[in-house]
């Protein structure tokens, strides 16, 4: 048998011999046999016995095929290819500009180690669990960013679904207003109103440096001739990151009622600065700028309570432990994937309701006492699709690339007004950069026309900042009492705020951090002796050398 097979793959065969022609056909039966034998279920198994799940990896590595990978999947591999001029990038596991992904010569990241928490017999004694090679080890210690198990596996399973000590599910009889706010889907109402009896808030809110490139668009945008059904002027909440801004005008913004937030002092663009960062990073950071803003911007001690991460990067436990120990109220950093109807705000002393949106992202998975403002996407279509269409959405207005004419703009944010308004009365977010407008004043135009017609469309909108979101969620109040409410009429206009900047005083400073380079600072206060900076955001000029070290 073994000759005649070789004798017809080789081709040397008499086609007319009958016998051979049986043999031919067996021959074919076969290696169908075989073939069959070789399913797909053994390639993939065959291929995910060392990969961690649900995790991209290559077929194969280098040159053109590093746009390409799969994943092991419960019905398959999954498969993706990146689009032109981009690279996959194992660590980030997403697609990168080609020149930035280091890693196209690998084909995998190495397997991770798991801890057994799923046994038939437990393995450890009560208050413990077991590492991956068997080891015990306080409950306590898993997830909490130290490894203690030899093989590391006690840090290698750590979502919001499978940190051990996570925060628990919602419980609202032990979550209640107005400290804790939450419910299984966080589409609820606070305080049980229906959503025809609740004001659609609307929060327009900014990020990053405070300058003159920016100033003209801010004023433009709130100009005091728009006013809340309340009579007071519409406000917006501003995050501000240090370096760049001119305090004279968060000072001004402020002053016209607008909330300013922290959006950190270095605005680091490094991605892991802030995924990997520590406790004390991002109290340093956060609680740094807070400090520069009230100092240098002159805001009344307690009034920036909230905080957004740069390039949004959530820093997990280690972010919302330093908000929770220094005491701000509210983060506006994580992303709920798009849904309808969208979600409220809740706090973190439960678990997350939704997705941790994102790639790579690091939400928290215990419990803390920080209000989310939750980031919703939004929807990019113009106008509703079918209920069954999948479509992703996106977070920044600015980053929407379906969003590329005034009309389209337009027609977005009315569509995605109507989803709220019409379903929960969820606050909405127009979450945007103000370079966007520099580039295409186009959108600012279009942008202002659609603020004007929803004011005078509806006597039942209010455009409000963060903060007064979460006074009407400490304190839910029905439609008819929207006017008078007085957690919304603070610094209602600027006559009710005297203009207190006399003098703006232009500081050039150095800091030994920044290597002595020197930098311009404006200001309505006194020029400090160093520029403000991570380790010295009083501008004081002296640091503790441990500070540098750290």
């Amino acid at each position: 048998m073994k000759i005649l097979l070789f004798c017809l793959l080789v081709g040397i065969c008499r086609a007319n011999d009958k016998d051979m022609v049986d043999i031919v056909e067996e021959s074919e039966v076969l290696l169908e046999r075989v073939k069959r034998q070789v399913s797909e279920d053994d390639i993939k198994d065959a291929l995910c016995k060392d990969k961690n799940a649900g995790e991209f990896f290559r077929l194969v590595a280098g040159g053109a095929n590093c746009r390409d990978v799969v994943a092991c999947a419960e019905n398959g591999l999954q498969a993706i290819r990146c689009p032109p001029g981009l690279a996959f990038d194992l660590d980030k596991q997403t697609c990168e500009w080609k020149n930035a992904v280091k890693n196209c010569n690998v084909k995998a990241r190495p397997k991770l180690a798991l801890p057994l928490f799923k046994t038939t017999e437990p393995l450890c004694d009560e208050g413990y669990l077991a590492c991956g090679d068997g080891q015990c080890v306080k409950k306590e210690l898993f997830c909490d960013g130290e490894p203690n198990c030899l093989d590391g596996s006690d840090e290698n399973l750590c979502g919001p679904r499978t940190d051990p000590n996570r925060a628990d599910e919602c419980d609202p009889e032990i979550c209640r207003l107005p400290d804790c706010f939450c419910s299984p889907t966080s589409t609820k109402v606070p305080g049980g109103l229906e959503p025809t009896d609740v004001p659609q808030m609307i929060v327009i809110s900014f990020d990053d440096a405070v300058n003159s490139n920016n100033f003209d668009i801010y004023k433009r945008l709130f100009n005091g001739q728009r006013k809340n059904p309340n009579s007071c002027d519409i406000r917006g909440t501003f995050f501000v990151s240090h370096k760049y801004t001119n305090y004279s005008m968060v000072e001004e913004l402020h002053r016209l009622g607008n909330e300013m937030a922290s959006h950190s002092i270095t605005h680091d663009n490094d991605e892991d600065y802030w995924t990997l960062g520590s406790k004390d990073t991002w109290a340093k950071e956060m609680a740094g700028g807070r400090a520069i803003l009230e100092k240098f911007g002159r805001l009344p001690v307690g009034e920036v309570l909230g905080v957004r991460a740069p390039l949004l990067r959530l820093g997990g436990n280690n972010m919302f432990a330093a908000l929770e120990e220094t005491e701000f109220l509210y983060d506006s950093s994580m992303v709920a994937p798009l849904q309808n109807p969208p979600l409220w705000p809740y706090t973190t002393y439960f678990a997350i309701p939704h997705a941790c949106h994102g790639n790579f992202q690091k939400c928290p998975t215990r419990s803390y006492g920080v209000w989310e403002m939750v980031m919703n996407e939004f929807d990019p279509r113009e106008v509703p699709g079918q209920s069954n269409e999948e479509v992703s959405g996106c977070v920044m207005l600015d980053s929407c690339s379906d969003i590329r004419t005034p009309d389209t703009l337009y027609n977005v944010l009315t569509h995605n007004f109507i989803r709220h308004y019409e379903q929960n009365r969820a606050p909405m977010g127009l979450y945007m950069h103000a370079a966007w407008f520099n580039k295409s004043p186009e959108m600012l135009d279009a942008l202002e026309f659609w603020i004007d017609e929803i004011l005078s469309t509806y006597n039942n909108v209010f455009f409000v900042t963060m903060n007064d979101v979460l006074k009407f969620m400490q304190q839910p109040f029905p439609i008819r009492d929207a006017v008078k409410f007085q957690g919304w009429r603070s610094r209602c206009t600027p006559l009710d705020t005297p203009d207190q900047c006399a003098t703006s005083n232009t500081c050039v400073l150095q800091n030994a951090e920044l290597g002595g380079l020197k930098q311009r600072m404006q200001t309505c206060a006194p020029c400090p002796n160093s520029y403000p900076w991570l380790n010295d955001p009083q501008g004081s000029g002296i640091i503790d050398p441990l500070d540098l070290v750290k």
